[in-house]
Protein backbone atom coordinates (compact mmCIF):
# COMPACT_ATOMS: atom_id res chain seq x y z
CA UNK A 1 0.00 0.00 0.00
CA UNK A 2 1.10 3.52 -0.85
CA UNK A 3 -0.53 6.70 0.39
CA UNK A 4 -0.04 9.80 -1.76
CA UNK A 5 -0.81 13.34 -0.62
CA UNK A 6 -0.54 16.23 -3.07
CA UNK A 7 -0.07 19.88 -2.20
CA UNK A 8 0.85 23.14 -3.87
CA UNK A 9 -2.09 23.80 -6.14
CA UNK A 10 -3.87 27.13 -6.35
CA UNK A 11 -4.83 30.10 -8.49
CA UNK A 12 -2.13 31.74 -10.59
CA UNK A 13 -2.09 34.26 -13.41
CA UNK A 14 -0.98 33.27 -16.91
CA UNK A 15 2.80 33.23 -17.07
CA UNK A 16 3.09 32.42 -13.39
CA UNK A 17 4.59 29.42 -11.62
CA UNK A 18 3.52 26.76 -9.16
CA UNK A 19 5.31 23.83 -7.56
CA UNK A 20 3.31 20.73 -6.79
CA UNK A 21 4.50 18.23 -4.21
CA UNK A 22 3.42 14.65 -3.60
CA UNK A 23 4.44 12.99 -0.36
CA UNK A 24 4.39 9.19 -0.37
CA UNK A 25 4.26 6.80 2.54
CA UNK A 26 3.67 3.15 3.19
CA UNK A 27 6.03 1.37 0.83
CA UNK A 28 9.45 1.56 -0.76
CA UNK A 29 9.18 4.82 -2.68
CA UNK A 30 12.28 4.34 -4.79
CA UNK A 31 10.81 1.22 -6.44
CA UNK A 32 7.93 3.13 -8.00
CA UNK A 33 7.66 5.08 -11.20
CA UNK A 34 6.05 8.37 -10.19
CA UNK A 35 3.86 10.51 -12.36
CA UNK A 36 1.65 13.58 -12.51
CA UNK A 37 -1.63 13.38 -14.37
CA UNK A 38 -4.29 16.03 -14.85
CA UNK A 39 -7.98 16.12 -15.64
CA UNK A 40 -9.84 19.17 -16.86
CA UNK A 41 -13.65 19.39 -16.69
CA UNK A 42 -15.23 17.28 -19.40
CA UNK A 43 -11.92 15.77 -20.47
CA UNK A 44 -10.11 12.52 -19.86
CA UNK A 45 -7.29 12.24 -17.40
CA UNK A 46 -3.95 12.66 -19.17
CA UNK A 47 -0.32 12.06 -18.32
CA UNK A 48 1.63 15.27 -17.75
CA UNK A 49 5.02 13.86 -16.80
CA UNK A 50 6.57 10.86 -15.16
CA UNK A 51 9.89 9.86 -13.69
CA UNK A 52 11.14 6.29 -13.53
CA UNK A 53 12.82 4.73 -10.52
CA UNK A 54 16.15 5.24 -12.30
CA UNK A 55 15.45 8.92 -12.95
CA UNK A 56 14.46 8.93 -16.62
CA UNK A 57 11.72 11.45 -17.32
CA UNK A 58 8.95 11.82 -19.89
CA UNK A 59 6.72 14.82 -20.66
CA UNK A 60 3.70 15.43 -22.79
CA UNK A 61 4.55 17.73 -25.67
CA UNK A 62 2.44 20.66 -24.47
CA UNK A 63 4.45 21.04 -21.24
CA UNK A 64 7.96 20.38 -22.51
CA UNK A 65 10.25 23.27 -21.65
CA UNK A 66 7.80 24.61 -19.04
CA UNK A 67 7.34 21.80 -16.51
CA UNK A 68 10.00 19.81 -14.65
CA UNK A 69 9.38 16.62 -12.69
CA UNK A 70 11.82 15.51 -10.01
CA UNK A 71 11.95 13.09 -7.13
CA UNK A 72 13.61 12.96 -3.73
CA UNK A 73 13.98 9.33 -2.71
CA UNK A 74 15.30 10.32 0.71
CA UNK A 75 12.14 12.24 1.59
CA UNK A 76 9.74 10.09 -0.48
CA UNK A 77 8.50 13.07 -2.44
CA UNK A 78 7.94 13.85 -6.10
CA UNK A 79 7.66 17.40 -7.41
CA UNK A 80 6.28 19.12 -10.47
CA UNK A 81 7.68 22.57 -11.11
CA UNK A 82 5.35 24.40 -13.48
CA UNK A 83 6.52 27.61 -15.14
CA UNK A 84 4.94 29.88 -17.73
CA UNK A 85 1.53 28.50 -16.90
CA UNK A 86 -1.26 28.85 -19.43
CA UNK A 87 -5.06 28.81 -19.02
CA UNK A 88 -5.13 25.41 -20.75
CA UNK A 89 -3.07 24.00 -17.86
CA UNK A 90 -6.11 24.45 -15.60
CA UNK A 91 -7.08 21.06 -14.19
CA UNK A 92 -7.04 18.84 -11.16
CA UNK A 93 -3.54 17.39 -10.90
CA UNK A 94 -3.11 13.87 -9.55
CA UNK A 95 -0.01 12.12 -8.28
CA UNK A 96 0.47 8.51 -9.36
CA UNK A 97 2.75 5.70 -8.24
CA UNK A 98 3.23 2.60 -10.39
CA UNK A 99 5.09 -0.66 -9.98
CA UNK A 100 4.24 -3.74 -12.03
CA UNK A 101 4.55 -6.05 -9.05
CA UNK A 102 3.42 -3.73 -6.26
CA UNK A 103 0.46 -1.97 -7.89
CA UNK A 104 -0.81 1.45 -8.93
CA UNK A 105 -1.86 4.20 -6.53
CA UNK A 106 -3.40 7.67 -6.83
CA UNK A 107 -3.51 10.76 -4.70
CA UNK A 108 -6.67 12.75 -4.05
CA UNK A 109 -5.76 15.54 -6.47
CA UNK A 110 -4.99 19.23 -6.20
CA UNK A 111 -6.66 22.00 -8.19
CA UNK A 112 -4.57 24.24 -10.44
CA UNK A 113 -6.34 27.24 -11.94
CA UNK A 114 -4.61 29.57 -14.38
CA UNK A 115 -6.64 32.72 -14.89
CA UNK A 116 -6.28 36.48 -14.95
Amino acid sequence: QVQLVESGGGLVQPGGSLRLSCAASGSIFRLYAMGWYRQAPGKQRELVANIMSGGRTNYRDSVKGRFTISRDNTNNTVYLQMNNLKPEDTAVYYCNAQNVALGTYWGQGTQVTVSS
